[in-house]
């Protein structure tokens, strides 16, 4: 009896041991959450300067607790993988797989291979390819080492969303305290503003216009308008004479603004209608400034990172350069911002900006 009981156990701790193998195995194979955003980063700085693309694939899965499904999967990736490829959890039921130099295509092959090997134990999971081009045109590797000689049609999402920092709970508080005390605040000067631009030129009282907000999504800001009321049909044979080089466009002695316009624009009156789209979330008090989507859409590929947070009504830019810097100056200006986002830095930049704005510096 004594003998049946031991052997019992002995079967036990065996399975034990080989359940904690496998949750091992697994763990070894796969970076951490912390360790594959690192990844992510330490890759799209490749990519940039090397005007390369990678891609990433992910597998969503049903449920994450049953360890042996996963042991088995990562013994898969651990078989299948170059040597250069990174694997790891991106959310509990996620992993991911980051390819350099692999394009949307063999991502997807990728994936095909990856279930033709996976054992029948393993439920399949949901997989996604993402990808990041920074320029560089076609023929990259596949994800098996060679050139892509025929086009996946399946889609590809943009990498950009996993880089995204979405807006902190003590800056979503200073924001709807902020423009709510700088709306009451201002309410007789946005009253006065609205109708001295109605009674002096044709034309209605506010501008909008669609502008990328983080991670690219186009939004709809506000502001008094300035210019006459076919201005933007007018920007394009005005480019040329574009004082800001890039692909943002400033222009000093710009026709089309009026003469209120150009009072308005000098003392920066002309944004105080932002300040409703800071109540509504789309853009913050201090963050890079957001640019018109097709301004936007030119930009290179590191200077997208501007996208990375919530745009806002003023931020390093707004004190330090505004038109006497060079667009990569302004770009690398947000970074700077971006990398070291606080609040005490925010409530800085928002006391600095008062009296750039009062001696309207930069302004036109």
């Amino acid at each position: 009896m004594a003998t049946v009981h031991s052997r019992k156990r002995v079967r036990t701790l065996f399975k034990a041991w080989a359940i904690t193998r496998k949750r091992s195995s697994a763990r070894a194979v796969l970076h951490s959450v912390e360790r594959m955003n690192a990844i992510l980063e330490r890759e799209r700085m490749r990519a940039e300067r090397g005007r390369a693309e990678f891609s990433l694939l992910t597998f969503t899965f049903a449920h994450t607790s049953d360890e042996a499904q996963l042991a088995a999967f990562a013994q898969v990736l651990a078989a299948r993988l170059r040597v250069l490829d990174e694997a790891g959890l991106l959310e509990p039921r996620c992993v991911g797989i980051v390819l350099p130099e692999t394009s949307a295509a063999g991502a997807w092959k990728l994936c095909d291979d990856i279930f033709d090997l996976l054992p029948e134990i393993v439920q399949l999971p949901k997989c996604d390819v993402y990808t990041y081009s920074a320029g560089q045109g076609s023929g990259h590797s596949d994800a098996a080492g060679h050139k892509d000689s025929t086009v996946d049609e399946r889609p590809a999402r943009p990498l950009n969303m996993f880089f995204v920092q979405p807006l902190p709970l003590w800056k979503r508080v200073v924001d709807v305290a902020g423009s709510f005390a700088g709306l009451t605040l201002a309410a007789p000067l946005l009253l006065l503003a609205a109708v001295l631009i109605k009674v002096t030129s044709r034309g209605p009282i506010f501008f909008s216009q669609q502008r990328h907000a983080m991670g690219g999504r186009p939004f709809t800001i506000y502001k008094f308008r300035t210019m006459c009321v076919d201005a933007e049909r007018q920007k394009s044979g005005l480019r040329r004479f574009s004082e800001q080089d890039g692909p943002a466009f400033k222009m000093a002695n710009d026709p089309r603004v009026t003469r209120l316009g150009r009072f308005l624009r000098k003392t920066s009156i002309d944004e105080l209608p932002q300040l409703f789209n800071v109540l509504k979330g789309d853009m913050s008090l201090v963050g890079p400034r957001p640019l018109p989507c097709d301004e936007s859409n030119r930009c290179e590929a590191w200077q997208r990172r501007r996208l990375d947070v919530t745009p806002g009504l003023t931020c390093i830019w707004q004190i330090r350069g505004r038109s006497a810097v060079s667009f990569a100056e302004w770009v690398r200006m947000d970074v700077q911002y971006i990398q070291s986002r606080s609040l005490v830095n925010d409530l800085k930049l928002i006391a600095q900006t008062v009296p750039a704005v009062v001696l309207s510096r930069g302004a036109c």
